[in-house]
This record gives structure tokens, sequence and C-alpha cells, in this order.
């Protein structure tokens, strides 16, 4: 005996149905699906345009640039220039004046020219200097044996060097002596008198001959 089933425990009943339901879902999946929209990124499209005009921005475009002028060639002046010196007198040669055995030719003597020399001139620097006759310890010898030293500057302890100038004339004699340099408490009057009270001296000579010269000496003083 068969066994019996109940319409409710029967689901062929329902296959329609569930095949329906199906079909329904997955038309709506399919129109779904070609009716979803896509939106492309603004921000890769901005971009683009920006890099575009940037591009477009940058580009130059090239010129025409016209030739150099041909390079101008000037051409050189002469200028005359004048004679630095202008002749002064005109020398006439007469070309028709005979010559014979009996013409006599004037001779052209040139005379060199003499510098005139300063005789008052002093030197400072000669090619021979002047110096005291028997050397120049012989003069300081004698300085020694003239020479006092001035009371008041033995008083005041003065002690020093006193530079004496003078000028050697061309015969041996002293002029114009005189303190350049003193020390003061009547040292440097002494020291001018001895020194104008010195015998001749030898004097200084430029070009073989006998000149004023310039002299410095130094007279030293020394308390014992």
């Amino acid at each position: 005996m068969e066994p019996k089933k109940t319409e409710k425990a029967d689901l062929t009943n329902k296959s329609f149905l569930f095949f329906s339901i199906g079909l329904l879902v997955s038309l709506s999946i399919a129109i779904m699906a070609f009716t979803h929209k896509t939106y492309d990124d603004t921000s890769a499209k901005d971009l683009n345009k920006n890099q575009a005009s940037v591009e477009e921005i940058m580009e130059v475009p090239p010129t025409d640039q016209p030739p150099p002028p041909p390079p101008v060639i000037q051409q050189p002046q002469i200028i005359e220039v004048p004679d630095e010196k202008k002749i002064e007198e005109e020398i006439d040669i007469n070309m028709d004046t005979e010559v014979t055995e009996d013409t006599k030719v004037e001779e052209i003597v040139i005379q060199p020219t003499v510098e005139k020399e300063d005789v008052d001139q002093i030197f400072s620097i000669v090619e021979e200097q002047a110096t005291y006759k028997g050397g120049m310890a012989s003069f300081y010898e004698f300085v020694g044996k003239k020479i006092k030293y001035p009371a008041q500057a033995k008083r005041m302890n003065i002690e020093g060097k006193v530079f004496v100038e003078f000028v050697i004339e061309r015969d041996g004699r002293l002029t114009d002596v005189k303190a350049i340099k003193g020390i003061g408490g009547g040292c440097d009057e002494e020291a001018v008198r001895v020194v104008m009270s010195s015998p001749g001296w030898s004097p200084g000579k430029q070009r073989g001959k006998p000149v004023r010269t310039r002299f410095v000496i130094p007279i030293n003083f020394k308390l014992q």
C-alpha cells in the first residue's frame, strides 16, 4: 500500500511560484546593472587641464631673426701733419757760381757750448770729500785740547752731543758755523767757538776742482 502525501507536504505545487520569484529577482539585478551610473574623478580631470594649460604657456613659438648687418669698412683718412719745428732762416744756394782752383772755401767752426759753473754753489756730496788736514782723528784731538766744559753745564750735569754745521770754502776756510742740534747749558756756543778756531781744512773737489762743501760733525760733552 503506497503512502499518501498531504497537499501541504507536496512541494511540486509551489515550483511555479519559486520559478517566477527567481526570474523576477534575476531581471531586477540585470536592470540595476544596466541602469547604474558611474562618476569619474573630477580632481584628475582638473589636473590634466592645468597640465595642458602649463604646457601651452611654456611652449614658445620660434621667431625669425633677421641676419646681422654687413660690417661697415671705413676708408683710412690721410691727415697731413705739420713739422714740429719751422725753418726760421732759409739758406740760398746759388748753383750758377763757378768753382775754380782759386775759389776759397770758408771753414765752418762749431764751438762747443761750455756750461757755466755756479762758483757759489754749496755741495753736500762731492767726488772728493773735504777733510781736516791730518785726518779726523787729529781734528778731535785738537777739539779735546781746546774745548772748555761750561760751568753752567757742570752745575746742571748736562751731557750729550752737539751737532755743528759749517761750510768749507774753496780755500779751506770755515764759514757759516752754527749748532743745528744742541744740549744747552753753554755747550752749543763752546762747540761753535772751538770749530771756528780750528786750522784750515782741505776743500772738497768736484771734477777735479775745489768747491764749497757743507759739513756736519758731532762734538761730545761728557763729565769726568
